[in-house]
Protein backbone atom coordinates (compact mmCIF):
# COMPACT_ATOMS: atom_id res chain seq x y z
CA UNK A 1 0.00 0.00 0.00
CA UNK A 2 2.79 2.33 0.84
CA UNK A 3 4.26 1.57 -2.59
CA UNK A 4 0.81 2.81 -4.15
CA UNK A 5 0.59 6.23 -2.22
CA UNK A 6 4.23 7.19 -3.29
CA UNK A 7 3.52 6.41 -6.73
CA UNK A 8 0.36 8.65 -6.94
CA UNK A 9 2.03 11.42 -4.85
CA UNK A 10 5.01 11.58 -7.36
CA UNK A 11 2.47 11.78 -10.26
CA UNK A 12 0.84 14.49 -8.42
CA UNK A 13 4.14 16.52 -7.82
CA UNK A 14 5.32 16.25 -11.97
CA UNK A 15 1.65 17.34 -13.32
CA UNK A 16 1.91 20.36 -10.60
CA UNK A 17 5.29 21.15 -11.93
CA UNK A 18 4.46 20.93 -15.76
CA UNK A 19 1.41 23.36 -14.62
CA UNK A 20 3.75 26.04 -13.17
CA UNK A 21 6.02 25.86 -16.11
CA UNK A 22 3.21 26.10 -19.06
CA UNK A 23 2.11 29.09 -16.87
CA UNK A 24 5.43 30.93 -16.92
CA UNK A 25 5.55 30.36 -20.58
CA UNK A 26 2.25 31.87 -21.44
CA UNK A 27 3.28 35.25 -19.79
CA UNK A 28 2.75 38.03 -22.72
CA UNK A 29 5.77 39.96 -23.17
CA UNK A 30 5.71 44.17 -22.44
CA UNK A 31 4.54 45.96 -25.19
CA UNK A 32 7.46 48.25 -26.54
CA UNK A 33 7.50 51.33 -28.91
CA UNK A 34 10.19 51.96 -31.23
CA UNK A 35 10.64 55.53 -31.55
CA UNK A 36 11.99 56.97 -34.76
CA UNK A 37 14.08 59.96 -34.26
CA UNK A 38 14.39 62.56 -37.36
CA UNK A 39 17.60 62.22 -39.19
CA UNK A 40 19.38 65.60 -38.15
CA UNK A 41 20.63 67.60 -41.75
CA UNK A 42 24.03 68.05 -41.51
CA UNK A 43 25.59 71.32 -43.16
CA UNK A 44 29.12 72.51 -44.11
CA UNK A 45 28.11 76.14 -43.05
CA UNK A 46 25.09 78.33 -42.12
CA UNK A 47 24.87 82.01 -43.20
CA UNK A 48 22.10 83.89 -41.93
CA UNK A 49 20.51 86.66 -44.23
CA UNK A 50 19.24 89.36 -42.78
CA UNK A 51 16.50 91.65 -45.04
CA UNK A 52 15.91 95.06 -45.29
CA UNK A 53 13.44 97.21 -46.14
CA UNK A 54 13.44 101.20 -47.02
CA UNK A 55 16.70 101.44 -44.82
CA UNK A 56 15.80 98.78 -41.80
CA UNK A 57 16.29 95.28 -40.75
CA UNK A 58 13.46 92.82 -40.03
CA UNK A 59 13.94 91.23 -36.66
CA UNK A 60 11.89 88.44 -37.38
CA UNK A 61 11.93 87.73 -41.29
CA UNK A 62 15.71 86.44 -42.40
CA UNK A 63 17.15 83.88 -44.16
CA UNK A 64 19.14 80.74 -43.45
CA UNK A 65 21.42 80.22 -46.24
CA UNK A 66 23.18 76.32 -45.54
CA UNK A 67 26.39 75.43 -47.78
CA UNK A 68 25.45 71.82 -48.85
CA UNK A 69 28.38 70.93 -50.58
CA UNK A 70 31.10 72.35 -52.50
CA UNK A 71 33.35 70.94 -55.89
CA UNK A 72 36.32 72.68 -57.61
CA UNK A 73 36.90 71.33 -61.10
CA UNK A 74 39.65 70.95 -63.24
CA UNK A 75 40.24 74.31 -63.86
CA UNK A 76 39.81 75.28 -59.87
CA UNK A 77 36.58 76.61 -60.61
CA UNK A 78 34.70 76.30 -57.55
CA UNK A 79 30.62 75.46 -57.55
CA UNK A 80 28.82 75.38 -54.16
CA UNK A 81 24.71 74.36 -53.69
CA UNK A 82 23.07 76.24 -50.76
CA UNK A 83 19.79 75.15 -49.56
CA UNK A 84 17.99 78.53 -48.11
CA UNK A 85 15.59 78.65 -45.62
CA UNK A 86 12.78 81.46 -45.43
CA UNK A 87 11.63 82.06 -42.15
CA UNK A 88 8.89 84.22 -41.16
CA UNK A 89 7.49 85.76 -37.35
CA UNK A 90 11.11 83.52 -36.44
CA UNK A 91 9.06 80.28 -37.91
CA UNK A 92 10.21 78.31 -41.31
CA UNK A 93 7.60 78.76 -44.33
CA UNK A 94 9.46 77.74 -47.36
CA UNK A 95 12.93 76.54 -48.94
CA UNK A 96 14.71 76.59 -52.29
CA UNK A 97 18.12 75.58 -53.53
CA UNK A 98 20.48 77.20 -55.63
CA UNK A 99 23.61 76.72 -56.99
CA UNK A 100 26.40 79.36 -57.24
CA UNK A 101 29.61 78.82 -59.85
CA UNK A 102 32.97 80.26 -59.59
CA UNK A 103 32.49 81.37 -55.99
CA UNK A 104 35.32 84.06 -54.46
CA UNK A 105 36.42 83.02 -50.74
CA UNK A 106 34.95 85.94 -48.73
CA UNK A 107 31.69 86.33 -50.91
CA UNK A 108 29.00 87.55 -48.85
CA UNK A 109 24.85 87.47 -49.11
CA UNK A 110 22.30 90.48 -48.86
CA UNK A 111 18.31 90.22 -49.33
CA UNK A 112 16.11 93.33 -49.24
CA UNK A 113 12.32 93.27 -50.03
CA UNK A 114 10.94 95.19 -53.31
CA UNK A 115 11.86 95.19 -56.88
CA UNK A 116 13.98 98.62 -56.10
CA UNK A 117 15.61 100.36 -53.09
CA UNK A 118 12.57 102.58 -53.51
CA UNK A 119 9.46 100.06 -53.57
CA UNK A 120 6.28 100.15 -51.12
CA UNK A 121 6.72 98.14 -47.76
CA UNK A 122 5.17 94.67 -46.96
CA UNK A 123 6.07 93.87 -50.74
CA UNK A 124 6.10 89.79 -51.69
CA UNK A 125 9.28 90.20 -53.70
CA UNK A 126 13.05 89.38 -52.02
CA UNK A 127 15.96 89.88 -53.87
CA UNK A 128 19.00 88.09 -52.92
CA UNK A 129 22.43 88.90 -53.82
CA UNK A 130 25.63 86.97 -53.17
CA UNK A 131 29.41 87.84 -53.92
CA UNK A 132 32.71 89.71 -52.76
CA UNK A 133 32.11 92.34 -51.76
CA UNK A 134 34.49 94.71 -53.87
CA UNK A 135 34.10 96.42 -57.39
CA UNK A 136 34.96 94.59 -60.36
CA UNK A 137 33.18 90.95 -58.49
CA UNK A 138 30.65 90.00 -60.35
CA UNK A 139 27.42 89.48 -58.12
CA UNK A 140 24.68 86.17 -58.53
CA UNK A 141 21.68 87.45 -58.24
CA UNK A 142 17.63 85.92 -57.63
CA UNK A 143 14.19 87.01 -57.30
CA UNK A 144 11.90 85.25 -54.96
CA UNK A 145 8.30 85.91 -54.62
CA UNK A 146 6.90 84.81 -51.46
CA UNK A 147 3.00 84.60 -50.37
CA UNK A 148 2.36 82.95 -47.21
CA UNK A 149 3.71 79.82 -47.94
CA UNK A 150 4.44 79.86 -51.91
CA UNK A 151 7.70 80.73 -52.15
CA UNK A 152 8.88 81.02 -56.28
CA UNK A 153 12.33 81.65 -57.94
CA UNK A 154 11.09 84.02 -60.29
CA UNK A 155 14.14 85.21 -62.01
CA UNK A 156 18.26 84.69 -61.56
CA UNK A 157 20.58 86.99 -63.13
CA UNK A 158 24.71 88.20 -62.71
CA UNK A 159 25.80 91.72 -62.15
CA UNK A 160 29.20 93.76 -62.06
CA UNK A 161 30.19 97.07 -61.31
CA UNK A 162 33.00 98.97 -60.88
CA UNK A 163 33.27 102.92 -60.25
CA UNK A 164 29.71 103.36 -62.03
CA UNK A 165 30.72 101.34 -65.52
CA UNK A 166 29.66 97.57 -65.24
CA UNK A 167 26.10 95.88 -65.99
CA UNK A 168 23.49 95.04 -64.44
CA UNK A 169 19.43 94.60 -64.13
CA UNK A 170 16.68 97.35 -63.30
CA UNK A 171 13.23 96.74 -62.48
CA UNK A 172 9.90 98.72 -63.28
CA UNK A 173 6.80 98.05 -61.47
CA UNK A 174 3.74 100.20 -60.31
CA UNK A 175 4.80 102.58 -57.83
CA UNK A 176 3.88 103.17 -53.94
CA UNK A 177 1.95 99.22 -54.28
CA UNK A 178 3.67 96.37 -52.43
CA UNK A 179 1.50 94.18 -54.87
CA UNK A 180 1.54 94.02 -58.81
CA UNK A 181 0.60 91.57 -61.26
CA UNK A 182 3.09 92.65 -63.64
CA UNK A 183 6.14 94.39 -63.92
CA UNK A 184 9.06 94.66 -66.33
CA UNK A 185 12.87 94.28 -66.40
CA UNK A 186 16.04 94.81 -68.64
CA UNK A 187 19.42 94.89 -68.36
CA UNK A 188 21.41 97.77 -68.88
CA UNK A 189 25.12 98.22 -69.43
CA UNK A 190 27.31 101.26 -69.46
CA UNK A 191 31.05 100.80 -70.99
CA UNK A 192 33.93 102.87 -70.80
CA UNK A 193 35.25 104.67 -74.51
CA UNK A 194 38.63 103.76 -75.11
CA UNK A 195 39.39 107.08 -76.09
CA UNK A 196 37.66 110.00 -73.83
CA UNK A 197 37.52 108.11 -70.08
CA UNK A 198 34.54 110.71 -69.42
CA UNK A 199 32.37 109.44 -72.29
CA UNK A 200 30.69 106.13 -72.72
CA UNK A 201 28.31 103.75 -74.36
CA UNK A 202 24.78 102.68 -72.65
CA UNK A 203 22.88 99.84 -74.22
CA UNK A 204 19.69 97.82 -73.22
CA UNK A 205 19.09 94.19 -73.68
CA UNK A 206 16.91 91.63 -72.49
CA UNK A 207 13.55 93.26 -71.98
CA UNK A 208 11.19 91.04 -70.01
CA UNK A 209 7.51 90.83 -69.05
CA UNK A 210 7.14 89.25 -65.97
CA UNK A 211 2.75 88.17 -65.57
CA UNK A 212 1.24 86.78 -62.56
CA UNK A 213 -0.85 83.67 -63.75
CA UNK A 214 -2.63 81.53 -61.74
CA UNK A 215 -0.75 81.86 -58.83
CA UNK A 216 2.14 81.56 -60.09
CA UNK A 217 4.92 84.21 -62.17
CA UNK A 218 5.26 83.68 -66.14
CA UNK A 219 7.89 86.05 -67.68
CA UNK A 220 8.00 86.40 -71.50
CA UNK A 221 10.77 88.25 -73.52
CA UNK A 222 9.86 91.71 -75.41
CA UNK A 223 13.50 91.94 -77.18
CA UNK A 224 15.81 89.17 -78.88
CA UNK A 225 18.09 87.42 -76.02
CA UNK A 226 21.20 88.77 -75.90
CA UNK A 227 21.02 91.47 -78.25
CA UNK A 228 21.36 95.50 -77.89
CA UNK A 229 17.76 96.94 -78.40
CA UNK A 230 18.92 100.58 -77.63
CA UNK A 231 22.61 101.85 -77.49
CA UNK A 232 23.82 105.79 -76.79
CA UNK A 233 26.92 107.46 -76.65
CA UNK A 234 26.84 110.02 -73.43
CA UNK A 235 29.13 111.22 -70.58
CA UNK A 236 29.50 109.71 -67.37
CA UNK A 237 27.77 112.23 -65.35
CA UNK A 238 24.66 112.72 -68.07
CA UNK A 239 24.06 108.80 -67.52
CA UNK A 240 23.75 108.99 -63.67
CA UNK A 241 21.89 112.04 -64.02
CA UNK A 242 19.25 110.11 -65.85
CA UNK A 243 19.54 107.27 -63.35
CA UNK A 244 18.68 109.38 -60.71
Amino acid sequence: MKVKYLIVLALLAGCQKEKAVTETAVVAPENKTEVMLPKEEKFLKTDTISISEGGETSKNNYILAHLLDQKADKDSIVTQHYQLDFYQDKAKTASSKVSIEGYQKGSEWGASYGLSSTAAKNSSFIQLSFGYPACGYTQNNYLYYLKDKDLQLVYEWDTMSDSGWGSWVEFTAPKNKPETESFYCKRVAFEPDDDNEDMGTAKHSDSIVFRFKNQHWTKQLLSPADQTYFEKKMSFNAFHEIKQ
